[in-house]
C-alpha cells in the first residue's frame, strides 16, 4: 500500500509539473510577443493560405473538367462531320 501510495504521489506532483508546463505554454500562445506564439500565428496564417489557394485551385480544376468535356464532345462531332464529308467527297469522286 506504501509503495502505491508513493507512486501516487509521484504520479500527481508529475501531473501539477504537466499542467504547469501546458498552462505555461496556452499563456505563451496567448501572447503574440513570444517566438512561440508568432510561429504559430505564422503557420496558422500559412495555412489559412494554403486552404484558400486549395480551393480557388479545386475550382479552376472543376472548370477546366468542364472545358475538357466540352472539347471532347465538338472532336466527336468533328470527327463524325469530318467522317460524313470524307465519304460525300469520295462518292462525288
Amino acid at each position: 500500500v506504501a509503495a502505491l501510495q508513493d507512486e501516487k504521489n509521484s504520479l500527481m506532483s508529475e501531473n501539477e509539473i504537466m499542467n504547469d508546463r501546458l498552462e505555461q505554454l496556452d499563456d505563451s500562445l496567448d501572447d503574440p510577443n513570444t517566438a512561440v506564439a508568432k510561429k504559430y500565428f505564422t503557420a496558422q496564417l500559412q495555412l489559412e493560405q494554403l486552404q484558400e489557394e486549395n480551393f480557388r485551385l479545386e475550382a479552376a480544376k472543376d472548370d477546366y473538367r468542364v472545358h475538357c468535356e466540352d472539347l471532347e464532345k465538338q472532336l466527336i462531332e468533328l470527327q463524325h462531320r469530318n467522317n460524313e464529308l470524307t465519304s460525300l467527297a469520295e462518292e462525288s469522286r
